[in-house]
């Protein structure tokens, strides 16, 4: 071989060596921000919010990358964790609960987002309009706690002699307010009698649900907020535990022993947030993204909790129901 085209094909091993590695640098880098922490929940949406990447042709550690950034239930981390994600220059980033999109809202305005919410974005100041968000935001409304109406009618279809329920709720979650707002009203046109209990800690829940007995409330509405996910199974066992019909609002509350949930499909949501961020690689602008109104809504009912719980399933609940754990 002429030592002219050694030294050629000897520049080539060096050159397409750092050819690969600039295209693997190059890669869209997506930034995952979320108040809660990795775990079934975490497993559950990231596979369908992966899924809908894949609907718009990236799939991860292939041709994009994601930084995933976890505040454990502690709220006050997300503004660090946000502006972390600004200083990596993220192609996008995508922010999981309210807390999560406030901070990455005040974090960047140039930055894409893409949020998933469980409240009004209008009402929480996320964007200008549902089908003109205007801005860098677009994103997902999962009506969290617009919904506390209809579980407090299936609880009433449920244990039809009630008349006084109770609402658990995480006075840390920014969303409590409306939830009880929401919750209170539905039950005063139903002619129930409610009561509050607040929990923000695990020795909070376990005093709640000693007055929740005390009071003896025919049922139970348990509100949302990431800190009420992650203790999901402690949540279920003090409701078996007390004898006290209990809904929730999300499917991982029932496949924990919890009697049943109302809410949006977070697999389905999850999914358009994976299709929204392709777009946004691919170039399309926040602004003209129209707000996504989750439309899949799931009941799924736990019959063996029913069952310890003595309750009957109606026949009219049974009908609606998406799926029912035996």
């Amino acid at each position: 071989m002429r030592r002219r085209n050694f030294i050629t094909l000897l520049g080539s091993a060096v050159v397409w060596p750092l050819a690969a590695r600039a295209q693997q640098t190059a890669m869209p880098v997506i930034g995952y921000l979320d108040s809660q922490s990795p775990g079934p929940f975490a497993d559950l949406v990231l596979v369908a919010f992966r899924q809908g990447l894949k609907d718009t042709g990236y799939v991860e550690g292939e041709n994009v990358v994601i930084e995933y950034r976890w505040a454990d239930n502690q709220i006050d981390r997300l503004p660090g964790l946000a502006a972390g994600l600004v200083r990596l220059r993220v192609a996008v980033i995508i922010a999981g609960g309210p807390p999560a999109a406030l901070a990455a809202k005040a974090a960047t305005s140039t930055i894409p987002i893409v949020f998933g919410v469980g409240e009004d974005p209008v009402k929480i100041g996320l964007v200008a309009s549902l089908a003109r968000p205007g801005g860098n935001l677009t994103g997902i409304n999962f009506f969290a706690s617009e919904l506390a109406a209809k579980r407090l009618e299936l609880l009433r279809e449920m244990v039809p002699a009630a008349t006084r329920v109770a609402a658990l709720v995480d006075p840390a979650f920014p969303l409590t307010e409306s939830f009880v707002r929401d919750v209170e009203t539905a039950a005063n046109a139903m002619g129930l009698q409610i009561q509050i209990f607040n929990a923000k800690t695990n020795s909070e829940i376990n005093l709640a649900f000693a007055n929740i007995a005390r009071e003896r409330p025919a049922a139970l509405v348990v509100g949302t907020g990431p800190f009420f996910t992650s203790r999901r199974v402690q949540l279920a066992l003090l409701a078996g535990r007390y004898g006290v019909p209990a809904i929730y609002g999300s499917r991982l509350y029932t496949e924990a022993g919890g009697l049943m949930n109302y809410g949006a499909s977070l697999t389905d949501a999850y999914r358009h947030f994976g299709v929204y961020t392709g777009r946004i690689l691919k170039g399309a602008k926040p602004a003209d993204l129209p707000v996504v109104q989750s439309t899949k809504f799931e009941l799924i009912i736990n019959a063996e909790t029913a069952r310890m719980l003595g309750l009957e399933i109606p026949p009219s609940v049974l009908a609606r129901a998406d799926e029912v754990i035996e």
